[in-house]
């Protein structure tokens, strides 16, 4: 079988990471060199990820309760856990999801007297264009917050000039990963100083704890060839476990952790050294690949609707596709050797605020309530991906594309009024 997705770390990153581990320093200096190498204007700060540098930004904000954030209507959980611990409110924003980017009229018709910022999660691998989001937010008097988790790709951007706060993760399943870590633009020195002091509070991250990360990477590494993942996924199938679950948290950073009592740490100096070396020597060729991957595929799958197929910027960190019986083809893309999912990452599509059900994202669920990902990337064959987009073609010429997702969506938020 055709693993999902392949860990982008060398063998030889691993063993300096290990080896990190094992050596003394200081990790103030070096996380100072490091924040250094990623923004020469003296305006950022390494955390231990991207989770862990939201809940700092709240923190230094302290806005009042029931305060709200504008987020993008797709994210990760943990980012609304993050805001809702705050004492805010997450309000979604729809997507255009042939764009991915946010509508900015959507935006303006979201914004209340308690609104204080708006988070744009860039999804997928795409980049949505920042000026528009920009331009409504500051003519609404909010904070921008461009969440760049997924979006590295090496070409030197480092979040638009005019985003209050910009933020890049490098965890286990990212571009570019250290197993851990994010990068952090912030315009406001003020906020910058204020969020520093309260990460030095916090305790470092051990170093063994993060040598035992790298031991778990090492392992995925070794599950990834063709034949080892097919005998795990047998093996599975033998034990009736369910190989998705069990490689969907294994690829998580925090999962089966107290989240708060894990993002709240400083990183430790084997994680920054790790970063710093990762992103010194970053490849583009590794974005090259991918591209040139999801090119064909696409090619090999005409009239297949894709979000963010018409993205103005992509580089396919992930491939989804949509399906009318989006189960039924995960299990036929198996048994055809393909290791799909459907559920690639923590994203999920953020519910309307309690008190206002009618803000619901309407389009963000009917699309992902019906998504497929696709393991697309440069360590699948030409002739594989070929294959794919014949048995993709073949399951929809018999299952025609509906909007089933839709219609449960409607029901259920029809159930809660």
């Amino acid at each position: 079988m055709i693993v999902r997705k392949k860990l982008d770390i060398s063998w030889a990153d691993v063993a300096f990471g290990a080896s990190a581990c094992l050596l003394p320093g200081d990790a103030q200096a070096m996380q100072k060199r490091l924040e250094e190498c990623w923004s020469p204007a003296g305006d950022a700060i390494a955390c231990l990820s991207v989770r862990s540098g939201f809940d700092l930004l709240l923190a230094a904000l302290a806005w009042p309760r029931g305060s709200e954030i504008l987020v993008s209507a797709i994210t990760i959980s943990d980012m609304v856990r993050i805001i809702e611990r705050h004492g805010l409110v997450a309000v979604p924003i729809d997507l255009d999801m042939d764009t991915l980017a946010m509508r900015p009229e959507s935006i303006s018709r979201s914004v209340t007297r308690r609104s204080k910022a708006i988070v744009a999660a860039h999804l997928f691998g795409s980049r949505m264009p920042m000026e528009p989001i920009v331009e409504v937010s500051q003519r609404h008097g909010l904070l921008v917050f461009e969440d760049c988790a997924q979006a590295f790709s090496g070409d030197g951007y480092r979040g638009y000039p005019e985003s209050d706060v910009s933020m890049f993760s490098f965890g286990p399943i990212k571009t570019a990963t250290a197993l851990g870590g994010a990068l952090l633009r912030v315009r406001d020195a003020d906020l910058r100083n204020t969020m520093q002091a309260v990460q030095l509070n916090y305790r470092p991250q051990s170093q063994w704890a993060y040598l035992r990360k790298l031991f778990k990477c090492a392992a995925l590494k070794l599950l990834s060839g063709r034949l080892p993942y097919t005998l795990f996924v047998a093996g599975c199938a033998a034990l009736r476990i369910s190989h998705d679950a069990v490689i969907g948290r294994a690829a998580r950073s925090f999962a089966g952790l107290d989240l708060f009592r894990a993002i709240r740490h400083r990183p430790s100096r084997a994680l920054l050294l790790l970063l710093r070396r990762r992103l010194t020597r970053f490849d583009t060729r590794t974005i090259a690949g991918r591209v040139a991957a999801a090119r064909v595929a696409v090619d090999h799958m005409p009239g297949i609707d894709r979000p963010g197929g018409r993205a103005a910027f992509h580089t396919h960190w992930v491939f989804p596709v949509r399906s009318g019986s989006p189960n039924r083809l995960m299990r036929r893309l198996w048994q055809a050797g393909f290791d799909a999912t459907r559920g690639a990452s923590s994203l999920y599509v953020v519910p309307p605020p309690a008190a206002d059900p009618g803000l619901a994202a309407a389009e963000a669920v009917r699309v992902m309530d019906s998504v497929v990902y696709l393991p697309v990337h440069a360590g699948v064959a030409k002739r594989d991906l070929a294959r794919l987009g014949r048995v993709i073609s073949e399951f929809h010429g018999a299952t025609p594309l509906a909007d089933e997702g839709y219609a449960q969506f409607t029901s259920r938020f029809r159930a809660r009024s």
